[in-house]
């Protein structure tokens, strides 16, 4: 017979570009089959292509032309209109912000101040008519009341009842700067921040709205198991070497097959594992060793035994080594005696 040659392993890259081929064939067919054509109440969408972009392969550096595609969203009559008077409103408010800024533009240059002055006028604007009015209906009140009871001007009864009342006036005025002080700050700072606050809310209000868009398709392409075939090429040639290891094995399994027995000691046989093929345990001995059936690497009988690896860690002094590999001396694995 003549001899086999081992097949050659397929070349890796080869694999991939042809793989990524593939890939890519399948990636545009999902993503074709997942552009559908949307068509709703308030508008439509819609998918196009526009022509190719190329990509360079890193590895090969082959060009792949891919497609471009434009998704296109188009609103129903009324929606258009509603949109055309919404970006009307919002230019409007946009001309009206710029309008304003320069209303008070600098305001800021200057830092906000308020001294008791300020807060004491502010006062007086607000209560002091009022309260002026109800102070001289108290001081004719008392003047004609003194008058009643016949104390004069210039007497010290009088002098003491015009002195009890600029007291009391004054005391009025007192408490009401405490009680509105707090009051006239806080208009005073609202005077000032009111055209701020005014143009905040319009600026909040005339944001421009983003468009809305639809879920973009995806298309899902699938990797290259790249690292996979470099292993199955290194597999390929691996198995090329033990194909040349065969011959070698099949002389191992000649020289120690049924019958091969070492000079001089009968009871000692190969039974390493390493050339052994086919094994399945197939029972005990009396003392829990395993027995095997099994094939010598190269031969086609069946034979029992244990392995030597089993009976090195339980009995080392039963194995031994012969040229690479593990020999039993069955009478002492056993314990036969001399």
């Amino acid at each position: 017979m003549g001899k086999k040659s081992t097949p050659k392993a397929p070349d890796p890259m080869q694999t991939a570009v042809a793989q990524s081929k593939l890939n890519q064939s399948a990636a545009g067919m999902s993503q074709l089959m997942s552009m559908v054509n949307q068509v709703g109440p308030d508008g439509s969408l819609t998918y196009s292509q526009d022509g190719y972009r190329d990509f360079v392969d890193p590895f090969t550096g082959r060009i792949t032309k891919i497609p471009n595609y434009t998704a296109t969203t188009a609103l129903s009559d009324a929606q258009r209109g509603i949109k055309e008077n919404q970006d009307a409103a919002q230019f409007n408010m946009a001309d009206l912000l710029r309008t304003l800024t320069g209303k008070f533009k600098g305001t800021l240059d200057t830092p906000f101040s308020l001294n008791n002055e300020d807060v004491e006028n502010s006062i007086v604007d607000r209560y002091g008519k009022r309260l002026n009015e109800a102070q001289g209906r108290d001081r004719e009140s008392m003047e004609a009341d003194m008058l009643a009871r016949g104390i004069r001007p210039g007497s010290a009864a009088y002098d003491t009842f015009k002195r009890n009342q600029g007291e009391k006036e004054n005391d009025a005025w007192n408490q009401i700067f405490i009680n509105a002080r707090d009051q006239a700050i806080n208009e005073k700072l609202t005077e000032r921040n009111q055209p701020f606050k005014e143009f905040a809310a319009l600026l909040s209000g005339s944001q421009i709205d983003q468009p809305q868009f639809g879920a973009t398709p995806g298309a899902n392409v699938a990797n290259t198991d790249y690292a996979g075939l470099v292993s199955q090429n290194y597999q390929a040639k691996l198995a090329a070497q033990q194909a040349k290891q065969q011959g070698l094995n099949d002389l191992i399994g000649g020289l120690f097959g049924v019958g091969a027995a070492f000079a001089g000691n009968p009871s000692l046989k190969f039974s390493d594992r390493r050339l052994k093929t086919d094994i399945e345990k197939v029972g005990k001995t009396n003392d829990g060793q395993n027995i095997y059936s099994y094939r010598y690497k190269g031969g086609k009988g069946m034979h029992l035994g244990m392995l030597a690896q089993e009976v090195q860690k339980r009995t080392p002094e039963a194995v031994v080594d012969v040229a690479g590999f593990k020999a039993i001396d069955y009478r002492k694995a056993l314990h036969l005696g001399a």
